[in-house]
């Protein structure tokens, strides 16, 4: 085994061990599904370790949140307290962010999602996420706009305040330092 390829084995092994300690840390998060089984699917998809890591790198604290007994999937989702901080300061799609003339963020939510092979939460999975526990206290987040929102120039973002969850609006193109996105990886 190369050098390269022995540091890219550590490095997934650390991965790993970081993803088995904050599931046994959150067990609240996904009650019946053992570590051992979520183990097992991750090391045989290399490339879900890899959209993982750059969950992991842009500070989303992934972890596991489901089970699809339909797909047979587990589901993980950042969880980190407030919007991951890597991602934060984006319009919401790659036609908003072309459409800035000006001041342009340096990538979309849409787009950087699509780059690390996750899916931004649509406001169902949102509103799911938000029932385990307190969210976006400080931060928002971009999630998956209706089409028909989207045609018209806008998108859509959730937070926490007051007590309760808010879905609002503004137009795809804005980008604000608070607000990042949560994604989504089925394993």
């Amino acid at each position: 085994m190369t050098k390269s390829n022995t540091q890219h084995a550590a490095r997934y092994e650390e991965l790993l061990q970081l993803l088995e300690n904050r599931f046994k840390a959150n067990m609240d998060r996904h009650k019946g599904i053992r570590w051992e089984d979520v183990q097992s699917k991750l090391q045989t998809q290399p490339e879900k370790l890899a959209s993982l890591r750059d969950m992991e790198d842009t500070e989303g604290e992934p972890d596991v949140i489901g089970y699809d007994k339909k797909t047979n999937e587990f589901i993980f989702c950042d969880c980190s307290p407030e919007s991951p901080k890597g991602r934060r300061s984006v319009c919401y799609d790659p036609e908003a962010l072309e459409s800035r003339k000006q001041h342009k963020p340096y990538n979309s939510a849409i787009g950087m999602a699509a780059e690390m092979g996750i899916n931004i939460l649509s406001e169902a999975e949102y509103q799911e996420l938000q029932r385990l526990g307190k969210f976006d206290t400080k931060t928002s987040s971009w999630i998956k706009a209706p089409t028909e929102v989207r045609e018209l120039g806008g998108a859509i973002f959730g937070d926490r305040r007051f007590g309760r969850v808010f879905i609002y609006h503004n137009g795809a193109e804005s980008y604000y330092g608070v607000r990042g996105f949560r994604g989504s990886l089925r394993v």
